[in-house]
């Protein structure tokens, strides 16, 4: 019987080396400047009941009818893998009775999501969000606060060219009245539209204008625009939410076609994007409005506004850019220990170093003191710590000096405050 050679799965990917860097560093960037706003973290379960994506993320969406990947347990329960963070921090928001606490709240997260599509290049079928959620407040300064929070990340993350596209999709007072034209107008020109648009005619219409195939991007081109039929109310929320942006000096397009592919979105919508070489990476950051959801899953009439940012394509950004995050750190001591006693000692001394914040380089595998100077050589350290037996016996270390050979006995409980000394640390 042929041996089966275990591989991770089609479209998910080990988080490695230099990769899991940017993933901290990334991390570590966003708790900044949300600890700043005062966002708490939330995290909730990777597996939520269906129902709360069907209802909430749209049963008619793409990541409902085709992407998601879901399961009934031994108990009966219809489970799926959470596609996207907004119903799951709405869900907790309704359950925990947040509405009692003053309002906003804001919640940020970060962590893996899963999607069934076909893998390319920054896009997984487990991939990474970071997202932020502001909820119980409906004033437009709350959707520029969201992008400009994002956009900080960004620019905290060596980001420049960037650019907002913005749109409003109205409400349930004025979207209704657009939603006929639209249809009027598609259905003129149904015989044009690709086999997916021709579905969505029926089930989803506003969904054809995101769809990305030539032919639909024509029709859509000179299809009715939402922010023409926008309510008064609408188009003084957008006016706003424009002023705003004017006034902090963010970048900003008005895309009337952007629609994002999520039903819950009213009034706002937006997504950052990078301009010129690195725009192949597609949208770096998306979100808007949600005004209908928390009623919608069975909580109190409450506005909110949220976005997410995908990690991987973050990430694929800054490679093919060139960008490196972070620095690598070399230690400026080397450990060589010799014989059983010392290495016995050394994890004590490798403890106290750690306690002291001194990063320490050592190769405990080793037992020739020429091999491990030689590695102290190659790594470029300053100072060699040589620890043998008789240094174990007496208490004592010897500290060489790399580059001028020059070595120095001192006693162990004073080799942090030498080294301190010598670093000037």
């Amino acid at each position: 019987m042929k041996k089966t050679k275990l591989q991770r799965p089609t479209g998910m990917h080990d988080v490695l080396g230099e990769e899991q860097e940017y993933f901290q560093k990334i991390h570590d960037a966003v708790k900044e400047v949300v600890n700043f706003y005062h966002f708490k973290k939330i995290i909730t379960p990777i597996l939520e009941e269906t129902e709360l994506f069907v209802k909430g993320t749209g049963a008619f969406t793409d990541i409902v009818e085709k992407e998601m990947f879901s399961l009934h347990t031994k108990g009966g329960d219809h489970l799926s893998l959470r596609p996207e963070g907004t119903p799951g921090v709405v869900r907790s928001y309704i359950e925990h009775g947040m509405k009692n606490l003053p309002q906003p709240v804001k919640f940020w997260y970060f962590g893996p999501f899963f999607r069934y599509e076909r893998p390319q290049a920054g896009r997984y079928r487990q991939f990474h969000q970071a997202g932020l959620e502001v909820i119980g407040e409906k004033n437009a300064v709350v959707d520029v606060q969201v992008i400009q929070i994002f956009y900080s990340i960004l620019k905290k993350l060596k980001f420049k060219n960037l650019l907002i596209e913005i749109n409003s999709l109205g409400d349930s007072q004025c979207r209704p009245n657009y939603r006929r034209l639209l249809v009027r107008y598609l259905k003129s020109r149904e015989n044009l539209l690709c086999p997916d648009c021709k579905r969505r005619l029926k089930e989803n219409p506003l969904r054809i204008l995101d769809c990305k195939e030539e032919k639909c991007q024509e029709v859509v081109s000179d299809a009715p625009q939402m922010v023409d039929h926008l309510c008064d109310e609408c188009k003084l929320h957008f006016k706003e939410v424009l002023e705003f942006l004017d006034e902090v000096g963010i970048p900003y397009y008005l895309n009337p076609y952007l629609v994002r592919g999520l039903d819950y979105y009213t009034r706002t919508v937006f997504e950052i994007i990078e301009e010129g070489e690195n725009r192949s990476q597609g949208t770096l950051i998306a979100g808007g409005r949600y005004d209908n959801l928390i009623k919608l899953l069975g909580g109190k009439d409450t506005p909110a506004c949220g976005g997410a940012m995908g990690v991987e394509r973050v990430i694929n950004a800054l490679k093919n850019k060139k960008i490196s995050l972070f620095q690598p750190s070399v230690p400026e001591i080397y450990l060589a220990q010799l014989g059983v006693l010392a290495k016995r000692k050394s994890l004590k001394l490798l403890e106290n170093f750690r306690t002291a914040k001194i990063p320490v380089s050592e190769s405990f595998s080793k037992d020739s003191l020429g091999v491990q100077l030689g590695i102290a050589s190659k790594m470029g350290v300053k100072y060699a710590l040589i620890f043998g037996q008789k240094e174990a016996l007496e208490d004592s270390i010897i500290i060489r000096n790399m580059k001028t050979s020059r070595q120095d006995t001192v006693k162990i409980a004073n080799v942090i405050k030498e080294i301190r000394k010598r670093l000037k640390k």
